[in-house]
Order: structure tokens, then sequence, then C-alpha cells
């Protein structure tokens, strides 16, 4: 539990600081090319869900989403046993975290403010660092679970019942000639 409680605080603490940077350096709508138009910096702030989708009439069903997975990933963490899931799990949670912070405490108002997003990629949507952990987090987590699943897999077919016992083998016996 420990360990997801870290990954959270520093995800939300880096896309915090990530999103406080960009808007001390770029006004709304302002570009900063990196890649020229491929991939540049472009300061929007939005109501919608990741990746700029949506509308503003559903940012408080985004915000009380983001809330209730939060809660519900602190609530199964001590029941969390595999340490990739849980880092996983809280790179996820990590993400809806920095942008619950956005929703809860930047304009318009509580509940209801817009997530600023100023990662632009060629002609795909604007995201920010939370939305990238939250991305990054769901293939890692995936990944976990189909993992876990094939090593429980391969436990039962290795266990003994299943396979011809094969007889213990001597060890080798040390030359003492060399």
């Amino acid at each position: 539990m420990r360990l997801m409680l870290l990954v959270i605080a520093g995800v939300v603490g880096f896309d915090q600081a990530s999103k406080i940077a960009i808007e001390a350096a770029l006004q709304p709508g302002q570009a900063f090319p990196i890649l020229g138009d491929w991939f540049r910096f472009l300061l929007v702030y939005n109501p919608g869900a990741a990746f700029s989708l949506g509308s503003e009439s559903s940012t408080w069903l985004f915000t009380t989403f983001q809330l209730v997975f939060l809660v519900g990933v602190l609530l199964a963490s001590p029941r969390i046993d595999d340490r990739f899931q849980a880092i996983a799990l809280a790179m996820v949670a990590g993400g809806a975290g920095g942008n619950l912070v956005d929703r809860l405490f930047r304009e318009p108002g509580f509940w209801f403010g817009h997530v600023v997003d100023f990662i632009s990629v060629g002609d795909f949507a604007i995201f920010n660092v939370a939305d990238s952990f939250i991305t990054v987090g769901v293939v890692l987590f995936l990944a976990a679970v189909f993992t876990e699943e094939h090593r429980a897999r391969k436990a039962v077919t290795d266990t003994p019942q299943n396979s011809i016992e094969q007889p213990a083998r001597p060890a080798k016996e040390v030359d003492d000639e060399h």
C-alpha cells in the first residue's frame, strides 16, 4: 500500500508541476513547437474527458468517476499482492488524481473545473501528463493481469500430479583429482 501511495502522490505532483510550468510559459491557445506542428506544447483548458473528448455538460460526471476510481483503488490497495499490478493501478489512480485536482480547484469552479491539457502530437487530441500515466498504467495493468494468468496456468500444468514424475538423480560427485 505504501508503494501505491508513493506512486499516486508522485504522479499527481508531477502532473500538477507540469501544468503550473506550462501555464507560466504559455497563454491559452498559444503553441510552442518542439518538432514543428507534429509535436508541440499547446495550452488549452479541457472541460471534457481525457484527450479532449467529451463536453462541458459532462464535466461533473468525469469528476465523480475520477473520485470514485481513486477512492476505490485506495480501498483495494491493501489486497493487491502483485507489485506490477499495484504500480500500474497506482499510475492510473495518480493520473485520475492529477486531473481531479484540476476539476476541483480550477475555473469555472469546484467540481466543474477544466483540466489543463498541453501535449499536442500531430492531429491527435491534446492531453497532459495525467492522461499519459492513465494510458500507460492501463496497458501495464492489462499486461500484469495476462502475465499473472499465464503464470497461474503454467503452475497448474507444471504440478507433479499433472506430469510424469522423474526419479531424483544423484548429485554429481566432485572429481578429487582436479
